[in-house]
C-alpha cells in the first residue's frame, strides 16, 4: 500500500469563467500532518473544496487510498472516511452542541446511541464541547465553535481530516489548545491536511509542507527544512518563520 493516503496529480479547477487551479500536484503522506501554505488567493481553499468534490476538477486526478475519487460526489467522498472543516466552520447556530454532534454521527439516531468512549476521548481533547453540551452552538465563542467544528468532524473514525485555517481569529491560549489536540489526533493515527496562515502554528505541527502560489504547488518538502531556511521562506511566502 502506498505511503501517500491522498494524491493530486495535475489538478485543474474552473469556477465559472475563472481558472483557479493550474495543475496542482500534492501528496499527503499517511499518518502525517501536511501543511498547505501560501499567500491569500493562492488556491488553497479551492484545492480543499476540489478534493471534497464541492467543486469539480476540470482536469487531472485525485486519488484516496489508491482509489480515484476525482468524479465522485461529496457524500461519497465523505463516506470513504474523509472529514472536512471549512473556514466558516459550518456550525448550525440554532442547534445545541449535542445536536450538532449528533448530526455528524451518522450511525446514531439519538445522543444515547453515540459512541460513548469516542465522546469521552473528544471531551478530553476539547473540554468546552462537554461543558457547553446543551448550549446553543451560536452562543459559543469563536474558539469554542472551532473546537466544536473539529469535534464534529471526528465524532466518527476518519482516515483523513481536512481543516481550513483552524487558528484564524483565535486567542493564543486557544491556539495552543488546538495544537495539542491536533498532535493527539495525529498520534491516534489520523492523517491531517491543514491550510494555515499562522506560521508558528504550522511550524509546531507540520511534518510535511506544500506551498501554493497562483494555483500551483511551487514547493513541497519537510516542514522542518522550510522552517530552517529563511531565504526559502522569503522567496515562497515573503516572510520569515
Amino acid at each position: 500500500m502506498s505511503d501517500n493516503l491522498l494524491t493530486l496529480e495535475g489538478v485543474h479547477t474552473h469556477i465559472g469563467a475563472y481558472h483557479i487551479l493550474h495543475g496542482v500536484d500534492l501528496v499527503v503522506p499517511r499518518g502525517q500532518l501536511t501543511m498547505l501554505l501560501g499567500r491569500n488567493g493562492a488556491g488553497k481553499t479551492t484545492t480543499l473544496r476540489t478534493i471534497m468534490g464541492l467543486w469539480q476538477a476540470s482536469q487531472g486526478r485525485i486519488s484516496f487510498g489508491g482509489k480515484d475519487i476525482t468524479s465522485q460526489r461529496t457524500p461519497q467522498i465523505a463516506h470513504l472516511g474523509i472529514a472536512y472543516v471549512p473556514e466558516n466552520m459550518g456550525i448550525f447556530a440554532d442547534l445545541t452542541v449535542k445536536e450538532n454532534m449528533l448530526l455528524a454521527a451518522r450511525n446514531a439516531r439519538s445522543a444515547a446511541q453515540m459512541d460513548e468512549q469516542r465522546l469521552q476521548w473528544i471531551f478530553k481533547l476539547f473540554p468546552a464541547v462537554e461543558k457547553f453540551w446543551n448550549h446553543p452552538a451560536g452562543k459559543l465563542s469563536g474558539g469554542q465553535k472551532q473546537m466544536l467544528a473539529v469535534s464534529r468532524a471526528i465524532v466518527e473514525p476518519r482516515e483523513l481530516l481536512i481543516v481550513d485555517e483552524p487558528s484564524k481569529g483565535l486567542a493564543p491560549s486557544i491556539i495552543n489548545n488546538m495544537i495539542e489536540a491536533f498532535q493527539q489526533l495525529k498520534q491516534s493515527g489520523v492523517t491531517i491536511l491543514l491550510v494555515e496562515q499562522n506560521i508558528n502554528f504550522a511550524k509546531r505541527l507540520g511534518d510535511t509542507v506544500a506551498v501554493m502560489d497562483n494555483g500551483r504547488v511551487v514547493h513541497a518538502g519537510s516542514m522542518q527544512a522550510l522552517s530552517q531556511d529563511e531565504a526559502l521562506q522569503q522567496s515562497l511566502l515573503g516572510l520569515s518563520l
